[in-house]
């Protein structure tokens, strides 16, 4: 098998997706990714990421392989989690205090950025709309990142999105007030549970 051939299957390993950087790893030449675009057997989506031509549309899904060290948060992750029906406009990224990711703007991606000690608190994963898996954090961490400091949604949403958790059979009360505790957001929370508990 040669490397076009082994490199498409890579991709089809891979959901139709894969990077120059996964390319190289696997010591095949990145010049064999220029060719099979030139053969119109790939696609090049951006620099670095290509794709089957049959693959799915799934920005959500590239900009992960994109910023690999983004976890989706706030108004997009309530979306991924199925408590906000309002589609995102700009999505939202968490990325490690310092991380240099080039290109969100253009992108349509709004960045924040947190201490390494905070970073992966939380951290698990959901389908996108097309079914790849995502890093996103879980509900209860995105529910104390909507309402800490500038960081706060618009008051209509993080209402719907507290009512919904208060209502639902999977809420986890002492992750949340251990993730609350965590991120300096106790009487913020606290005051949303007493309205509705």
């Amino acid at each position: 098998m040669n490397d076009h051939e082994s490199i498409i299957k890579m991709l089809e390993q891979n959901k139709g997706i894969i990077t120059s950087a996964q390319v190289t790893n696997a010591g095949f030449q990145r010049r064999a990714l220029s060719e099979l675009v030139a053969a119109n057997r790939i696609n090049r989506v951006e620099r670095g990421v290509y794709a089957l031509p049959e693959t799915w549309d799934d920005d959500m899904y590239f900009f992960q392989i994109r910023y690999a060290k983004g976890i989706f948060s706030h108004g997009t992750s309530l979306f991924l989690h199925g408590m906000s029906d309002r589609t995102p406009q700009v999505y939202t990224l968490t990325f490690p205090h310092g991380y240099n990711a080039k290109g969100l703007k253009k992108h349509n991606i709004k960045a924040k950025y947190v201490t390494s000690d905070i970073y992966n608190l939380g951290t698990t994963e959901k389908p996108s709309l097309s079914g790849n898996m995502l890093r996103v954090y879980d509900i209860e961490r995105t529910l104390c990142d909507i309402v800490r400091g500038n960081n706060a949604l618009d008051v209509q949403l993080v209402n719907q999105a507290m009512k919904i958790y208060v209502e639902s059979k999977d809420k986890d009360m002492s992750k949340l007030i251990e993730y609350a505790e965590r991120l300096h957001v106790m009487a913020k929370i606290l005051r949303y549970m007493e309205v509705l508990l």
